[in-house]
Parts: C-alpha cells; structure tokens; sequence
C-alpha cells in the first residue's frame, strides 16, 4: 500500500515501545558479559575461569526456550528480562562449583578428583538454590487471573531456565573444567619447549662483532695511502 498509494506508516503503542526496547538491548546486553566477565577476572584472578562460568548461560536461554515451546508461550518482553536475571542466578551456581574446584586444584589435587569431588560437594547448594528459586515463582505460573497472564512468560524464562542450568552446572561444567586444565597444560609444554627452542638456537649462533671492527681496520690502513696518492 505504501508503495502503490504514496502513504507511510508506522507502529505505534505496544509495538513501537517493544521495537524501542529491542534496539537498547543490542547495547545492553554485550556490555552486560563484558561487565560480568571484568568483574570474575578479578575475583577468579585469571582470564579463563570466568570464561568457564560464563559458558553456562546459553544453556540456561535453552532451557527457557523450551519452557516456552512446551507451554505454548510467546517470547514476549518480559520472557527476555526472565532472561537477564536467570543469567545472574546461574552464574551464582557456577561461581559456587568454580570456586571449589580452583581452592583443590591449588591443594593439589588432580584435575579429574577436583572436579568430581567440587560436583559432589556443591550439589546441595545449588540444589537448595534451585528450588527455593522455583518454590518462589512456580505459584505465579498456576494462577488464572488476568494480571498474572502478564508475568508468565518471566516465570517460564526463570523457571525452566535455571532447573536445565542447574543440570548442566553439576554435570557439564565439571568436564569443562577438566578440559580447560588439559588445554592449559599443552598449552604451557608448547610455550616452555618454544622459549627452550629459541635459547638453544641463540645460543649455538653467538653474536660476532669482529667482521665490523676488521672493516674499520681496513678502512684505517687504506686511508692514509689514499692520502698520501693525492700527496704526490
């Protein structure tokens, strides 16, 4: 229509405000994991764990997903701001396992006993997290009034969200914690053997600064016979 009779239009009311909303969380929500990955580089020291805490979120946004796919809810706003705080409350698990796996790693204890035995030992707290977290909002998404329509598709996002990441903390996160310590590992045997490379090749080719000063020598001898031709 706008094309055949020269009109314009335009979304206005609920559709204009969501599409605003949309266009902020483009800024939003990079800035957002560069804040949360700045914050656990410090307090993890080191840039790789938080890498491994942070890897946890897209498996809670599945989760999510798939809550809203069984239940027949829309992605609406609210399912997307569901999002944002159930990346907070899973990061809170991982940080827990995390935490527990580097102070045994420190101890000395292999990669492999440390994560089992950080899975073992963190299962009640992440467990009790899990589910005073749903005890809290699961009411929310068996109520039948109108007003509570509004909040389900959070609820759903929170909800499905953190019990998938719950599963995946305890069960996967361990095994990638063991793969980053086997990666550091080869990682530190290629840089060691690559400095060792670099110091037995300096070594056997010394540096050697006579070629220069025999040239000087040289031009000394020459210069005055130089002078000397035009002497005469």
């Amino acid at each position: 229509l706008t094309e055949k009779y020269g009109i314009a239009a335009s979304f206005r009311g609920q559709a204009e405000n969501q599409a605003e909303t949309t266009g902020g969380l483009g800024l939003a929500v990079p800035l957002s994991m560069v804040l949360i990955y700045i914050i656990l580089a410090w307090v993890f020291e080191s840039y790789i764990w938080p890498l491994a805490v942070v890897s946890i979120i897209p498996f809670g946004l599945v989760g999510a997903i798939f809550g809203h796919w069984i239940l027949g809810f829309d992605v609406t706003m609210l399912s997307i701001f569901g999002f944002f705080g159930l990346s907070g409350i899973v990061i809170n698990g991982s940080i827990i396992l995390v935490s527990y796996f580097k102070e045994k790693r420190e101890a000395g204890m292999p990669a492999i006993e440390a994560a089992v035995e950080s899975g073992c030992r963190r299962l009640r707290p992440i467990l009790l997290t899990t589910i005073t977290t749903l005890a809290g909002i699961l009411p929310l998404l068996f109520e039948t009034s109108e007003d509570a329509q509004f909040l389900k598709p959070m609820v759903i996002s929170i909800g499905f969200g953190l019990m998938f990441g719950s599963l995946i903390v305890l069960f996967v996160l361990p095994a990638f914690l063991v793969g980053i310590e086997n990666a550091n590992k080869k990682l530190t045997r290629v840089t060691s053997g690559l400095i060792e490379w670099i110091k037995s090749t300096t070594a056997q080719a010394p540096f050697q600064p006579f070629k220069t000063s025999r040239l000087i020598k040289a031009d000394a001898s020459t210069t005055p016979a130089s002078h000397k031709e035009r002497a005469l």
